[in-house]
């Protein structure tokens, strides 16, 4: 069973914050407040963490698939959907990205709080880096994911990514463009020090 730390809560659930795992924050919970989900979406929660975003999820969509580089993420998030009754319609895979995934997978919605901060390069990050570097423009993890989610998702379905305005939001939106989604801000958070948190939402 994975250590936790503390707990966090939001809505009606509850989170244990386990070791080596990026804990909730101001961006965790902008995200999940804001998630709208159909009962019967097939849901992949990329970078699970703690698996907030996918168990608020879970409470009403048909199944969720949680992806983590991290695996102490998987084991956390596994612990937490058990400790919120949705583990029964939840799936969990250790991985980069889309790499463990069959071309054949497909979703409805696809959930990214990515790693979106501006970071020097280095050949030794902690699980908790992972988590937030994005490499020398904060961009490297949102492009990758952006290239390979496109064969994930359903004609009808939705991407939200979650990222920083330091990562630059407009090319995110030329992004989403250049493979044929249209991408719209659904909320942003001012934050200290002229960082703002901004959600995107894309669709066909």
């Amino acid at each position: 069973m994975p250590s936790a730390s503390k707990r966090v809560f939001f809505d009606n659930c509850i989170f244990e914050v386990c070791e080596n795992v990026y804990e909730p924050a101001e961006d965790s919970f902008m995200f999940a407040e804001h998630l709208q989900v159909n009962d019967e979406a097939r849901v992949l929660d990329m970078g699970t963490g703690t698996g907030i975003l996918g168990i608020v999820a879970a409470k009403k969509a048909r199944e969720v698939l949680s992806v983590d580089l991290n695996p102490y993420a998987i084991r956390c998030s596994k612990r937490n959907a058990q400790i919120n009754g949705t583990i029964d319609k939840m799936y969990f895979v250790q991985g980069d990205l889309f790499m463990p995934l069959g071309e054949t997978a497909k979703f409805d919605l696809i959930l990214f709080n990515a790693p979106y901060l501006p970071s020097e390069p280095s050949e030794s990050q902690s699980w908790i880096e992972h988590a937030w570097a994005g490499g020398p423009t904060g961009r490297k993890v949102i492009d990758r994911f952006i290239t390979e989610a496109l064969v994930h998702l359903e004609q009808s379905g939705e991407i939200m990514l979650m990222q920083s305005n330091l990562a630059g939001v407009e090319e995110t939106k030329a992004r989403f463009a250049s493979a044929g989604l249209g991408a719209n801000v659904v909320t942003q958070l001012a934050l200290p020090f002229f960082e703002t948190l901004v959600l995107l939402k894309a669709t066909f």
